[in-house]
């Protein structure tokens, strides 16, 4: 916790009330992202665009928690469009909103798993043949990764069961 204070007292104004407004780069450097990486945020609409003081733009502090919070859902797995929605609905949406688009996630997520596992089994199975097999036959690997071999074989196509 004394770390987060430390990182945030440098980006305050003498005054030290909290309420003051800091630039792109000490934003970016707080929230550890990059300018492009903000700015970005601000043509998704996942931050606002404040005005400009002369020719300099000032983010209030709270802005360094918005990024934070950005970057833990995108690490989650939500894509920025669910992400704006979560912010949308920190605005007193309702707990049920919040919940189906953390369900709907949550499902994908566990797809992706089970997608996972049958290609981990494919190219298990594939390796144990290419290892076991002479170097007279041709790869099993190669072999299978061949669109007609699949046809015949019956074989999982791999691009199917990639997690999308």
């Amino acid at each position: 916790m004394a770390k987060k204070a430390a990182k945030r007292a440098p980006a305050r104004g003498s005054s030290g009330r909290g309420n003051d407004a800091i630039t792109i780069g000490k934003l970016a450097r707080a929230a550890e992202v990059g300018v492009e990486t903000v700015r970005y945020y601000q043509r998704r609409r996942l931050l606002a665009v404040p005005q400009s003081a002369g020719s300099v733009r000032r983010y209030p502090i709270a802005t360094i928690d918005r990024l934070r919070f950005i970057k833990r859902s995108q690490s989650l797995g939500f894509t920025l469009d669910e992400i704006r929605e979560l912010l949308r609905l920190e605005q007193g949406g309702s707990r049920s909103a919040i919940r189906r688009i953390a369900d709907e996630r949550l499902t994908n997520i566990r797809e992706k798993i089970v997608a996972l596992a049958q290609m981990e089994r494919v190219l298990s199975e594939l390796l144990f043949e290419c290892e076991h097999t002479g170097t007279a036959a041709p790869c099993p690997i190669i072999t299978a990764l061949s669109t007609d071999h699949e046809r015949r074989s019956g074989v999982v196509k791999l691009e199917q069961s990639a997690p999308g």
